[in-house]
Parts: structure tokens; C-alpha cells; sequence
């Protein structure tokens, strides 16, 4: 990777790099640096290996081990993952500050999720600038959504070590917040469950302290190659009940027992969801 790969990837970015070795190392991924070691002490170092040589831009500091050439960006991943929970966190407690905190765990669970800055990557074509082992390239680890977020975070630790976190918010707020908050907002408004419908379920419930949700197979039906599932939701309000006795909040079908509880959880969310605004408007 060359200096106009780069300087094409900043400007997507909207971050120019002081300590170009950062942006490097979180573009390499961990496959690389397996294939390295596992070459002969003799063979010479690849190109890819070579172009991790890019000056820093402060070539007297010492670098971190996360910065040297020989290094991938799996600790840079734990680092901005971190980075990116609080600002998206902040953010949200700055421009919401009547929702309740179930709602706001909510909107930050999906903006920080593996899909979607799995997508924040594909839009930003950052596969095309990522640094891969031969194998991982043959399985088309370009395009892997969950190599594209992993990545992704890493980018964002990078510049936060490279400038600090304001130059990290500016980046996340353009990149992460502003192009899918207005969308995430509006299904909030009207109680749609977004995304993941089980992890919702369980958010709203842990911050209300209505209980646990237990997902119960009541029913299969059809051939082995072509199985239905039936999934019953129950409320445990106790760790202690009987789920027999527990509250029946939905029942779904699904092809697979996965997909009969994600649609269990759905409708399960919505009709609490109706209970409150009910209970709200009577109080009202």
C-alpha cells in the first residue's frame, strides 16, 4: 500500500494522519502477520510487509507495539471499540436528553453494532485498502462484513492516538451518528424493534426490571429438510419461577428455532411497548 492509497483513504476518512504508521497498522489485518511468521527466517519480507514501512511523521518517538510494521490491528480493535461507546454515548445523552435510558441503550446498541459499521466500512470501499494474508484475500476477506467492523474500529482507535478524541468525535459524528440517527430515531419513535429483536427485548427489560425473557419450543412440525419451529415467550418475573407459571408474552414460527425467537421476541416487544404507552396515557 502506497503513499496514494493513503492519501485517497484520509480524505474518505476526513482525518489526515501526523503518524501515518497508525493508519497502517489498523489496516492490517491479523492473517498477515500469521503468514509472516510462518515463513522461513530467510525468505524475504513480502511487499506488503515493506509498505508498513511508511514514516510516521514523528520518527523520533518510540513506537508502540501496535505501530511497528510487524504488528495487525487486533489491539487497536479493543481500543476503538471503547472509544466509539463512549462518544456515540455521549452524543446521544447530548442530543436526547428526555428518552429514557432503555431507549437510549437502544439507538447506541445499533449505531455501535457489527452491522452496522460493518456497512459504515463498505461504504467507505475500506476493503480495498486492507492489508491481507493470501488466505484470508482468497476468501473474499475484502467483503466480510465483520472484518470490515473490526477494521473499522481499529481505524478509529488510530485516530484517536494519532490527534486525540476531538478529532475522533468529528470523525465518528460524520461517519457513524448523523447519517443513520435520523432513520434509527423515527423507527424508535414509532416502537419499532430495530435490529437484533432479542437483544432490544432484553435491554428494555433490564432497565424497566420487568424480568427475564425464556424462550420455550413448544412445536415442531415437518420433514427434516423442512422443519417449523414453534417458539413461546414467557416473562420470568422471579429467577425462581416456574416457567409454567411464567407470563406468555408471544408465540412464533420459524424455519429455524433462531428465527422463531427473533419474531417471538419482535411481537413480545412491541405489545410491552403498547402496554406502556397505554399505561402512560392513562396516567396522563
Amino acid at each position: 500500500m502506497g503513499q496514494p492509497e493513503l492519501d485517497a483513504l484520509e480524505r474518505v476518512l476526513g482525518h489526515r494522519f501526523a503518524q501515518r504508521g497508525l493508519l497502517v497498522a489498523a489496516l492490517t489485518h491479523s492473517s498477515v502477520a500469521h503468514e509472516r511468521n510462518s515463513q522461513p527466517a530467510s525468505q524475504p519480507a513480502s511487499s506488503a510487509s515493506a509498505a508498513a514501512m511508511i514514516p510516521d511523521g514523528n520518527p523520533g518517538q518510540p513506537k508502540r507495539p501496535a505501530e511497528a510494521a510487524d504488528g495487525d490491528n487486533e489491539e487497536l480493535e479493543f481500543l476503538g471499540d471503547a472509544a466509539l461507546g463512549l462518544l456515540v454515548a455521549e452524543s446521544l445523552y447530548r442530543r436526547y436528553p428526555n428518552l429514557r435510558e432503555g431507549d437510549l441503550t437502544r439507538l447506541r446498541a445499533n449505531l455501535v453494532s457489527r452491522k452496522h459499521l460493518g456497512d459504515v466500512g463498505a461504504a467507505l470501499d475500506l476493503g480495498s485498502y486492507l492489508r491481507l494474508g493470501k488466505g484470508e484475500e482468497r476468501s473474499g476477506g475484502r467483503r466480510k462484513s465483520a472484518l470490515l467492523a473490526n477494521a473499522m474500529e481499529a481505524v478509529f482507535a488510530a485516530i484517536y492516538l494519532d490527534a486525540g478524541l476531538e478529532a475522533l468525535r468529528a470523525v465518528v459524528e460524520a461517519l457513524v451518528i448523523r447519517p443513520s440517527l435520523p432513520e434509527l430515531a423515527s423507527a424508535l419513535s414509532k416502537g419499532a424493534a430495530m435490529g437484533d429483536h432479542k437483544s432490544a427485548l432484553q435491554e428494555y427489560l433490564q432497565s424497566t426490571g420487568a424480568g427475564q425473557p425464556k424462550y420455550v419450543v413448544t412445536g415442531e412440525t415437518g420433514p427434516d429438510h423442512r422443519k417449523r419451529f414453534t417458539v413461546e415467550l414467557r416473562l420470568q418475573s422471579k429467577p425462581d419461577e416456574p416457567l409454567d407459571s411464567a407470563l406468555s408474552l408471544a408465540k412464533a414460527i420459524g424455519s429455524t428455532k433462531k428465527e422463531a425467537q427473533q419474531e417471538a421476541a419482535r411481537l413480545g416487544f412491541e405489545a410491552l411497548l403498547r402496554e406502556r404507552d397505554g399505561n402512560q396515557g392513562v396516567s396522563a
